[in-house]
C-alpha cells in the first residue's frame, strides 16, 4: 500500500490562502509539523479510504507511525486473507476518525488471532454479563452470589471501563470507595439508632410528648433504612468474582493481564467460636451481649434443648437432633429425603439441599462437591428417625388426600417441605422458650463438630461427616474445645511432669506428709514443723 510523509504549516500569503507545503520557512527544523497518509484496503463496496494523521514533531516520528501502520496491515496476508486485511482496515479507519493512538501491534495481533472484534471494545460490565451467562453447572447459591457481586459492586464502580484498560489502580479506587461507603452507612445507622432509642424514651401521654414523638417518627421515616456494610469477607468475595471472570477473559484472549490478582485487601477475620460457659452465661444475662458472633452450647446445654423439645413433644425434635449430632447444614436438613436414608445400614446420603433465593426455595446439589457425602447414623438417632417415620405416617393418614407427597424426611404437618427461613425463625423462638443462651441455627453445626472432636473422633472423619473438602477447615473454624475436655487435657498435661510433694498446696502437703510412713515430728522454738520425705507423683 502506498504511503507518504509530508511537512506543512499554517502560514498564509497576502491573499489569506494557506501556503501548505510551499512555505519557505518549512526548511527550518522547528517550523511546521509532519503528517502521514497511508492507503488502506478499499471498503466492501470498493470505495477508496486512507489513514491520515498529522501533528508529528519530527520526520522520524512520522516514519515510526508509518511503520506501525505497515506492520498492522501485514498481520493479515495480502494474498491469502483479504477478509482479514479488510478487518485491519476497518480498525484503522475507525482510529483515524476518532483520533485515538495507533493500535498496539501485539494486542491487535492477539485479538485478530482469537477472532475478536477489532473495532469494538468490550467494557467490564459487558464482559461480566457474558461471563455469568456462560457459567455451566453453577449451583443456584453460587450464581446468586456472583450476580449480587456484579450488580451491587462491580458494575456500578468499574463497569464502564474497557476491559483491556482495567488496572490495579482502578480496583484500589473501587475498594477505597467501598470503604468510604461503609463509613457513611455506619454514620447513618448510628443516627437512625439514636433516633429510635430516643423515641422509645418519650412517654405516650401529653401533647408535648405526642408532638415530639411525631417529629421523631417523621425524621426516622426520612432517614435511610438500616443497611449492612460491605465487610472484609464480602470484599474478598467481590475480588474473587472479578478475578475468576478476568481469568476466563485471559483464556479467551480478550486480555493478557488480570489486575484483580494483585489487589491487596484487609484479611477477613472469622469470628472465634466460643462455648457458653457459666461465666459467659452470667455476663450475658447481666448485659445482654454475646461474647462472640458464633456461640456453642456445652453438651449439657445441647441435651437440655433436646429434652425441652421432647417434653413439649415438638415435631421438629428429630430434625434438630440430626443437626446436633451429625452436623447437617440447614438446607441439607430441609432437603433430605427418606429415599436417602437406609435403616438397615444406618447410613444417610446427603445428595440435595433446599436453597433460599430471596424467599423462593430451590432444590439444588449440596454447597460443594465434598458436601455430597454418606454419613453414618448412631443407634439412638436411628431410633429417633424410626419413631419420626411412624409419626409422619400417622399424619399422612390423618390428612388423607390433602397430604402433599414431597418425599422429604422432615415436613410440615401436611407433608409440605420445610422452608429454610421458616426453620431458622422456629429455632430462634424455641431457643428463647427453652431458657438457654442464644445460638444461631448454623451454630448447631459447631456443636456437632465440637462434640465429635471432644469425644476423640478423628478430625478426618469429622471433616467428612460435615462435608468439608479440607480437614483444616474443621480445625480452624468448627473446633470449639469444650470446658470439660480442656480441663481433662490440662490435668493430663500436668500429671506428665514428676514432682515432689512440695508442689502441693500447704494443707494438702500436710495431709500427704501425715499419711506417709516413718514421718518424724520435731519442735523448734515452740513451733511444730512436720518433716517428711519428698514423694514423686505416681510413685
Amino acid at each position: 500500500m502506498n504511503g507518504t510523509i509530508t511537512k506543512r504549516c499554517g502560514c498564509r500569503d497576502a491573499a489569506g490562502r494557506q501556503l501548505v507545503g510551499s512555505c519557505p520557512k518549512l526548511k527550518q527544523r522547528t517550523h511546521g509539523v509532519w503528517s502521514l497518509m497511508q492507503e488502506l484496503p478499499p471498503r466492501d463496496d470498493g470505495t477508496r479510504r486512507r489513514f491520515r494523521r498529522s501533528g508529528f514533531k519530527t520526520k522520524g516520528d512520522a516514519q515510526t507511525g508509518m511503520n506501525a501502520l505497515a506492520a498492522l496491515l501485514d498481520i493479515a496476508d495480502k494474498k491469502s486473507d483479504p477478509d482479514g486485511r479488510r478487518r485491519i482496515a476497518d480498525l484503522l479507519e475507525t482510529v483515524a476518525a476518532s483520533g485515538e493512538d495507533i493500535p498496539n501491534y501485539d494486542e491487535t495481533k492477539r485479538r485478530f488471532a482469537t477472532g475478536q472484534s477489532l473495532t469494538q471494545h468490550m467494557t467490564v460490565a459487558e464482559w461480566l454479563d457474558t461471563w455469568l451467562a456462560r457459567k455451566k453447572a453453577l449451583r443456584k447459591s453460587g450464581e446468586t452470589r456472583y450476580e449480587v457481586d456484579i450488580r451491587c459492586h462491580l458494575k456500578p464502580r468499574i463497569g464502564h471501563i474497557r476491559i483491556d484498560r482495567l488496572t490495579v489502580q482502578h480496583l484500589d479506587e473501587m475498594f477505597a470507595g467501598i470503604a468510604e461507603g461503609n463509613a457513611e452507612i455506619h454514620d447513618a445507622n448510628m443516627q437512625r439508632r439514636a433516633a429510635v432509642d430516643e423515641l422509645k424514651t418519650i412517654p405516650w401521654k401529653g401533647s408535648e410528648n405526642r408532638g415530639r414523638r411525631k417529629y421523631l417518627k417523621d425524621a426516622i421515616a426520612a432517614m435511610e433504612p438500616f443497611r449492612r456494610i460491605t465487610g472484609p469477607s464480602t470484599q474478598k468475595h467481590v475480588r474473587d468474582t472479578l478475578r475468576a471472570a478476568l481469568n476466563t477473559a485471559i483464556a479467551r484472549g480478550a486480555i493478557t493481564f488480570n489486575p484483580a490478582s494483585y489487589v491487596e485487601l484487609t484479611p477477613a477475620k472469622r469470628p472465634k467460636a466460643m462455648v457458653w460457659t457459666a461465666e459467659r452465661v452470667e455476663a450475658w444475662l447481666r448485659t445482654g451481649e454475646r461474647p462472640s458472633a458464633v456461640m456453642v452450647w456445652t453438651p449439657e446445654q445441647a441435651g437440655h434443648f433436646l429434652d425441652f423439645l421432647a417434653e413439649t413433644q415438638h415435631r421438629l425434635l428429630p430434625l434438630f437432633h440430626l443437626i446436633t449430632f451429625r452436623g447437617l447444614r440447614r438446607g441439607e436438613a430441609c432437603g433430605v429425603r427418606w429415599a436417602d436414608y437406609s435403616a438397615p445400614t444406618r447410613s444417610m446420603t446427603i445428595a440435595v439441599q433446599l436453597v433460599q433465593d430471596g424467599w423462593e426455595v430451590i432444590e439444588s446439589a449440596p454447597k460443594t462437591d465434598s458436601g455430597e457425602r454418606v454419613i453414618s447414623i448412631d443407634e439412638y438417632t436411628a431410633e429417633v428417625l424410626d419413631a419420626h417415620r411412624t409419626k409422619q405416617a400417622a399424619e399422612r393418614c390423618e390428612w388423607g388426600p390433602a397430604w402433599i407427597e414431597s418425599g422429604r424426611m422432615f415436613t410440615q404437618e401436611d407433608g409440605e417441605r420445610i422452608h429454610p427461613g421458616w426453620l431458622t425463625d422456629q429455632f430462634e423462638r424455641l431457643v428463647e422458650l427453652s431458657g438457654l443462651p442464644p445460638i444461631r441455627l448454623h451454630d448447631l453445626r459447631h456443636v456437632a463438630a465440637s462434640l465429635m472432636l471432644a469425644a476423640g473422633v478423628d478430625v478426618k472423619i469429622v471433616s467428612e461427616t460435615l462435608g468439608h473438602s479440607d480437614s483444616r477447615t474443621t480445625r480452624d473454624i468448627y473446633q470449639s474445645v469444650m470446658p470439660r475436655a480442656a480441663a481433662e487435657a490440662a490435668e493430663a498435661t500436668a500429671a506428665m511432669v514428676p514432682r515432689g510433694s512440695a508442689r502441693l498446696p500447704k494443707q494438702k502437703a500436710v495431709e500427704a506428709a501425715n499419711e506417709q510412713d516413718g514421718h518424724t515430728m520435731a519442735t523448734h522454738e515452740g513451733a511444730k514443723i512436720i518433716a517428711f520425705r519428698p514423694r514423686l507423683v505416681g510413685a
